[in-house]
């Protein structure tokens, strides 16, 4: 079980973004791998501080965090750091604070191959299309390589060139005592090349905003919170690393007069007085069309009545829930002088005053 990110960098939930950043930096710099070689308690505790802080410095990831903790981050993409050079690429500011320069030797040039992001989609979709699945296009924007110059980034007829500072390795290295550091290097930004004529349309980045039409099956028996994961159909990656995924949210609509509970649904079926006394045959809704339930004589109200394999499919595949109908009884208002008369002569048969 993870420990509370507040916990780990030792700030008060109301802790401020600069007081959050102040007591990252002492725990970087206390368990920094260069500081403590070969201790993996330290390297543990420097992973676990870099991921309480990535949470706590985001407002939308702290949010999530705050209303619905570990779980909450896991149900919406988060994934937190695969290593060390994920936690130098993206602090390396916070390292220039601790070191005067950057993140360590592990820090990861941007050269390199990435995949591209996530990208999350909410969805609301109707009660009985959850129920049984549908089919959905939705438009998605994303990047995508940019077609005219072919994601490199330059113009047509030109091409990136090797920069002359950090001879294309996106970092330079400095030694401050027994530290021999890797830092991004400041001529190319760590891109480890230049490109003199960049191309128009995607403005030397390689990659631009595209609409495109996604297929979406949604299976029986979602619910809202259930999250669809589609490979591949998020951003594509830089420098030819694969594309990120697609995570679409389901939100579902609720329906006029069904409730769901789990695989079951409910309905409260309003029953007359004397339907509830005398018993009757009625006609209710189901997922599947009308159904004919018999209420029996005496029928109290909230009385229970289970259709089985009525409900809602499972979404494992695993049979269908069941309907339950609570009768309801309703008392009559508004009594004419007949209707009054023949309840008091009623109640008189029954030795009620």
């Amino acid at each position: 079980m993870k420990n509370d990110y507040y916990r780990v960098l030792g700030v008060e939930r109301s802790a401020s973004p600069e007081e959050i950043k102040k007591n990252y930096r002492k725990l970087a710099m206390k368990f920094h791998p260069d500081r403590n070689p070969g201790d993996r308690e330290a390297e543990e505790k420097f992973k676990e501080a870099a991921e309480a802080y990535e949470v706590l410095c985001d407002p939308e990831k702290r949010g999530i965090y705050d209303r619905y903790g570990h779980e909450g981050l896991q149900g919406s993409g988060y994934r937190g750091f695969s290593g060390f050079e994920d936690i130098f690429s993206s602090f390396g500011d916070i390292f220039e604070d601790v070191f005067g320069f950057g993140g360590g030797a592990r820090a990861r040039s941007r050269t390199a191959a990435r995949a591209g992001a996530d990208l999350r989609y909410d969805l609301r979709v109707a009660f009985m299309d959850a129920a049984f699945g549908t089919s959905r296009e939705i438009d998605v924007e994303r990047l995508v390589r940019c077609d005219p110059c072919q994601g490199t980034g330059a113009a047509e007829g030109s091409s990136p060139e090797v920069c002359g500072t950090c001879h294309g390795r996106g970092q330079v290295t400095q030694r401050s005592g027994f530290f021999s550091i890797s830092t991004t290097c400041p001529y190319c930004r760590g891109e480890g090349r230049i490109i003199r004529n960049p191309c128009r349309s995607c403005r030397g980045t390689g990659r631009k905003l595209q609409s495109k039409s996604v297929h979406i099956r949604i299976p029986p028996g979602v619910e809202t919170g259930s999250r669809l994961r589609l490979r591949g159909e998020g951003e594509e990656g830089e420098h030819g690393g694969p594309p990120g995924d697609l995570y679409v949210f389901i939100e579902v609509e609720p329906h006029p007069f069904f409730e769901r509970h789990g695989d079951d649904i409910l309905l409260k079926l309003t029953v007359s007085v004397t339907q509830a006394a005398l018993g009757a045959t009625l006609e209710v809704p189901t997922l599947n069309g009308a159904e004919k339930i018999k209420i029996p004589r005496g029928t109290q109200h909230g009385k229970i009545f289970r259709l089985p394999g009525k409900g809602i499919p499972n979404l494992r595949g695993r049979g269908r829930g069941d309907q339950v109908v609570e009768a309801c009884v309703e008392v009559p208002t508004n009594l004419s002088k007949q209707e009054e008369k023949v309840l008091r002569e009623f109640a008189r048969l029954r030795g009620e005053s």
